[in-house]
C-alpha cells in the first residue's frame, strides 16, 4: 500500500487573471498559505499542508468559462478545524468578491459535517468543510448512498 500524506498541491487555470489573483491573495493567506511565487502567468501559495497555484489561461481560451458538469474538475475542498473557520471563510469569500453557492450549513456526508461552497471569479467551485472526529471513517457508520445519506 502507498501511504499518501495529504495533497501536495492543486493548480487551477483561470481566465480573469486580475480578479482571480486578487481573490485568492485575499483568501489563501487567511487559510495559512503564504504567497511564494507571484508572476504574470503563475501564482503559488503554500501552507496548511498543501499548496494552491493559479495558472493564467491561454489567450485562445479567453472566452471559455468553467463548467462543473464537463470532464475535469468538479470542485475542490479544504478541511477546516472548526465550524467558526467555515463561517469566517464565508465572510472572506464575500469580502473578496466570490459567490457563495451554499452555506455555511450542515450537510449529510458525515455526522457534524459543516461547510461552505463558493465560486471564484471564474466560477471554479471551492468548498471548505469541517468534520469532527473521524467523519465517514467512523466504524459505526454504514456506506453513503448517492444522495449523501447513510444506508
Amino acid at each position: 500500500m502507498i501511504d499518501i500524506n495529504g495533497m501536495a498541491h492543486l493548480v487551477v487555470t483561470v481566465n480573469q487573471w486580475e480578479k482571480a489573483t486578487a481573490f485568492y491573495k485575499k483568501l489563501l493567506p487567511e487559510m495559512g498559505m503564504k504567497l511564494v511565487f507571484d508572476g504574470d502567468e503563475f501564482c503559488y501559495h503554500v501552507g496548511a499542508r498543501t499548496a494552491i497555484g493559479l495558472n493564467r489561461a491561454a489567450p485562445e481560451h479567453a472566452d471559455a468559462t468553467f463548467d462543473q458538469t464537463r470532464v475535469g474538475l468538479h470542485h475542490f475542498c479544504l478541511r477546516a478545524r472548526s465550524r467558526e473557520d467555515i463561517d469566517r471563510t464565508a465572510d472572506l469569500v464575500k469580502e473578496a468578491g466570490g459567490t457563495i453557492v451554499r452555506g455555511p450549513m450542515e450537510g449529510a456526508w458525515a455526522p457534524g459535517y459543516y461547510y461552505v461552497l463558493f465560486e471564484d471569479p471564474d466560477g471554479l467551485r471551492f468548498e471548505v468543510n469541517f468534520v469532527p472526529g473521524q467523519g465517514v471513517l467512523r466504524d459505526d457508520l454504514g456506506q453513503i448512498d448517492s444522495g449523501g445519506d447513510y444506508k
